[in-house]
């Protein structure tokens, strides 16, 4: 196509490409300016030299050439345009021509560098957000989030003990990789072969690797290599190049349990493991860790501290979100963070915990469980366009609105029923974001 630009078309393309460069915010025109200032040192040195060449030659050929060379038949003012304007464009033309050969193993195909450069700037200077919770919720949270915002982090539960994650649990006493590993390709730069290898689960029948996936593998691995569970999770995150960081809510080996009201059985009963509360019907009482009161893990004490949004859910209500309440200092720094704090409700209810829960009774399990009040605003989603056999909506109570904000909207995904749609739900965390502290600079 470019062949049919007209040359005219060709310098107006090129002119724009270069000026680009020079937009605020891409952290490039500092380093211009120190480049240009040194070669204006430069070429001072070689006009000086060059002038004193021309006063002190015998030779008419020489003092001619410097004359005519140095445009010193033009007036001053007209030989610093010219000259000027051939240094800025050919150092302009050389710092960009530098900039892509340096950068062409890293820059896709079909993407200009000045795009790539200005869309990490951006992101970096995004807001810094927290998103707490787990399974498919979270990760639709955090591939919305990451168009925002580099400054990412995902607090994730390790009291997982089902399918592949348990397994290894079991066998190699590591932590549960499951929700990491889903977190991680969620956040991956490259959605499209390495984190769909990271999520690719095996299923050769009568093998040992049989419902594994190559994910938690991979961190196993990693985990066995570099010593630490922690240590593992942030090189895998360097393999998939990921907008942000995935942390445990802590490094212990806890434990899951729920005390439920069962059909026709009087009393509370026990059940012990994440994965066997949904399945077991009946009633949820209340879930607990054991051990009881374990550590936080430091780091995702400070990114919430430091956190300008936090938002807890959406996800599995007792699995998957209030098991990282649990940790108490995780609850504690919740309260304490002054960023805006939002619960976003889960669209439907989960049999075998949430059945027949509205969106007030979804709250007060999370204040039941921790015993304070954590976040500022309550997002419930207001669209039912899509119905399906066997799903049951998660209903909006008028009364909530006398205890919280109660921000209704329309986020479910219309492609997949019950779950919400990254893009909506992303964008508007933002701009509530941007409603209490003004215009955000990216």
């Amino acid at each position: 196509m470019s062949g049919n630009f007209s040359p005219m078309q060709r310098i107006k393309t090129f002119l724009k490409s270069i000026t680009r460069w020079l937009i605020p915010g891409l952290g490039v025109k500092r380093w211009f300016a120190l480049v240009l200032f040194g070669t204006t040192v430069i070429s001072l040195g070689v006009a000086d030299i060059l002038l004193d060449f021309y006063r002190e030659s015998t030779s008419t050929f020489w003092t001619d050439f410097v004359y005519y060379a140095s445009l010193l038949f033009l007036p001053p003012f007209v030989r610093a345009i010219v000259f000027g304007g051939i240094g800025f464009g050919s150092i302009m033309y050389g710092v960009l021509k530098l900039n892509q050969a340096i950068l062409r193993p890293f820059v896709r195909p079909g993407k200009p560098v000045i795009d790539m450069v200005e869309n990490f700037r951006k992101k970096s200077r995004g807001p810094r957000v927290v998103v707490i919770g787990g399974g498919q919720g979270l990760s639709t949270m955090l591939r919305g989030m990451k168009n925002f915002t580099r400054n990412l982090t995902a607090i994730v539960t390790v009291a997982d003990d089902g399918g592949s994650s348990g397994r290894l649990r079991d066998t190699m006493g590591i932590l549960p990789p499951g929700d990491i590993r889903n977190c991680l390709a969620a956040l991956s730069n490259d959605e499209d072969l390495i984190a769909q290898l990271f999520q690719y689960r095996f299923v050769n029948g009568g093998s040992d690797l049989e419902g594994h996936s190559f994910g938690n593998l991979f961190i196993s691995a990693l985990t066995d290599l570099t010593g630490s569970f922690e240590k593992a999770v942030a090189e895998s995150g360097k393999v998939l190049s990921v907008h942000g960081k995935v942390l445990p809510a802590t490094l212990h080996d806890v434990r899951l349990l729920a005390g439920k009201r069962l059909p026709y059985v009087d009393g509370e009963v026990t059940i012990n493991g994440e994965s066997r509360i949904p399945q077991i019907e009946g009633q949820v009482q209340r879930v607990w860790l054991e051990p009881d009161n374990p550590p936080a893990y430091p780091d995702a004490i400070q990114k919430i501290l430091n956190a300008d949004l936090i938002a807890i859910g959406p996800g599995s209500l007792y699995t998957s979100i209030i098991p990282n309440l649990l940790v108490p200092d995780i609850a504690k720094a919740i309260q304490s963070s002054k960023a805006l704090k939002v619960f976003i409700c889960n669209l439907i209810t989960q049999p075998g915990e949430t059945e027949g829960y509205s969106c007030k009774d979804h709250v007060n399990a999370l204040e039941e469980h921790t015993a304070t009040r954590l976040f500022d605003l309550v997002i419930v989603n207001d669209s039912e366009e899509i119905n399906v056999k066997g799903m049951e909506w998660v209903k909006a109570d008028p009364d909530l609105e006398k205890f919280y904000p109660v921000y209704r909207c329309d986020v479910a995904d219309p492609e997949k029923p019950g779950y919400h749609h990254a893009g909506k739900m992303s964008k508007i965390m933002i701009d509530l974001l941007m409603e209490r502290t003004g215009p955000l600079v990216f």
